[in-house]
């Protein structure tokens, strides 16, 4: 019970520290920006002018719980970067941003076991019926299919994501490339810190999985399937990871051996190309704590020539 309410206080500690206190509960188009600190604005109107001049990047949001219903979506600080990529032209096409909001989604097992789901130890899988990232896969694949009847060139779609969401980015490319131009992963995790957790960096990666695999055999094995299936897929995926944050940042070397995949293992420090990371405050300007949001901060802005390039690269 103890290790329990550790697992739930861990989640909300989380939840309230790392991320702003501003959600945004839609699906919308973020409103561009030019400035770091203006207001961030969502137009919820579905709708595309000119569709085959237009790039659709599908933005998909992390989770404080596992299979089961989540209260949030999206935060502010998390759309900033966003909201500065959105606007810019790649081959004469502009690029919008989509959120889509799915915490309200829930896996046929959450909604057996709620909260502790598979972190019960007892549960040993496999994962019976449907689950929260297959039911976050066909949601986005609506979406995808509702921009195609617009008009929007399937090259042009693209599928990206930040920590569950970016887990669920590499899940829909692995099985349905074919539908999308490419996917652009942030901090793909969502088996909550097990890097940090199970002490990979002190004990090494073998070691720590053997753990994980003793201590929690259903879900270790859940995310084991789900890793098989990306591995097969191959997708043209770019993939953002930092060896330093608690979820997979040291968990993630599988990568290495996908071929197709582009992977940026950002530095281990809190800074990037040199320059120090800030996310919130009151002026936006607080110094990152969490790495696992490096992809929120201001400093990250150093990579979005990177994610254009490789939008252009999809698009020939």
């Amino acid at each position: 019970m103890k290790k329990f309410l550790g697992i739930i206080l861990m989640s909300f500690l989380f939840c309230t520290n790392i991320y702003a206190s501003e959600s945004i509960k839609k699906d919308g188009f973020i409103i561009p920006t030019d400035d770091w600190k203006d207001k961030i604005k969502i137009d919820e109107n579905f709708e595309v002018n000119n569709p085959k001049d237009k790039i659709i990047i599908i933005y998909n949001h992390g989770s404080d719980v596992n299979d089961v219903k989540s209260k949030n979506c999206f935060w502010i600080r998390e759309l900033r970067n966003w909201a500065q990529l959105a606007g810019d032209k790649i081959n004469d096409k502009e690029i919008m941003v989509y959120i889509h909001c799915q915490g309200k989604l829930e896996g046929d097992l959450g909604a057996e076991l709620g909260k502790r789901g598979m972190w019960m130890k007892k549960w040993e899988g496999p994962y019976p019926g449907t689950s929260k990232m297959d039911r976050r896969v066909e949601g986005n694949l609506e979406v995808i299919k509702k921009f195609v009847n617009m008009g929007v060139p399937k090259k042009q779609i693209f599928m990206s994501g930040h920590s569950c969401g970016g887990w669920a980015t590499l899940r829909l490319t692995a099985k349905y490339m074919e539908k999308v131009g490419g996917g652009i992963s942030l901090m793909p995790a969502c088996f909550w810190t097990i890097s940090k957790k199970f002490k990979v960096k002190k004990v090494g990666y073998e070691e720590a999985m053997k753990k994980f695999h003793k201590k929690y055999p259903g879900m270790a094995e859940w995310r084991q399937a789900q890793i098989d299936i990306i591995k097969e897929g191959k997708a043209p995926v770019l993939i953002f990871t930092h060896p330093m944050e608690p979820f997979e940042g040291l968990t993630s070397d599988w990568m290495d051996d996908v071929p197709n995949f582009k992977r940026v293992v950002i530095s281990e420090k809190k800074t990037i190309n040199g320059k120090k990371c800030n996310t919130a405050g009151s002026d936006w300007e607080e110094p990152l704590k969490n790495l696992h949001i490096i992809d929120f901060a201001d400093c990250f802005m150093h990579y979005h020539p990177q994610i254009k390039e490789y939008i252009a690269s999809r698009l020939e």
